[in-house]
């Protein structure tokens, strides 16, 4: 049997989860009753077409990510399925470093400092006389 190995990066922190796709299917079957769910990739392949396997694996990456993607909180089994214990506090938009246009308290903490500041374009060469 084939099993995949699954990378999960989270708050700099990494580690490795290694599933068979019948771990997949029972969690996407779990899920379907909680989440809108992405398609699963076919259940029945040939395994022993490497073309056919990588396609798998690249659909059932694709699977993971839309469903973290689209989901504003992830289901406990879900998570559970990655391995992961703790879900920092952050509501998704925060912790991808967004807010609101207005400047609150804890926004105007928020700044960042260009690495090279051009006060003209430095491609343009001045013109000669």
């Amino acid at each position: 049997f084939q099993v995949f190995k699954i990378e999960v990066l989270m708050s700099g922190r990494k580690h490795f989860v290694e599933k068979r796709y019948s771990e997949f299917h029972a969690l996407h079957k779990k899920l379907k009753k909680f989440i809108r769910t992405p398609e699963i990739p076919s259940k029945h392949v040939r395994n022993w077409v490497p073309k056919v396997l990588e396609q798998r694996r690249q659909g059932l990456e694709l699977y993971l990510q839309t469903v973290i993607l689209e989901n504003e909180e992830l289901p406990k089994l879900f998570l559970d399925f990655l391995n992961i214990r703790h879900v920092p506090t952050l509501p998704k938009a925060e912790s991808c470093g967004s807010f609101d246009e207005t400047e609150s308290e804890e926004s105007s903490k928020l700044s960042h400092q260009p690495v090279l500041l051009f006060l003209r374009d430095p491609y343009v060469l001045p013109k000669a006389n």
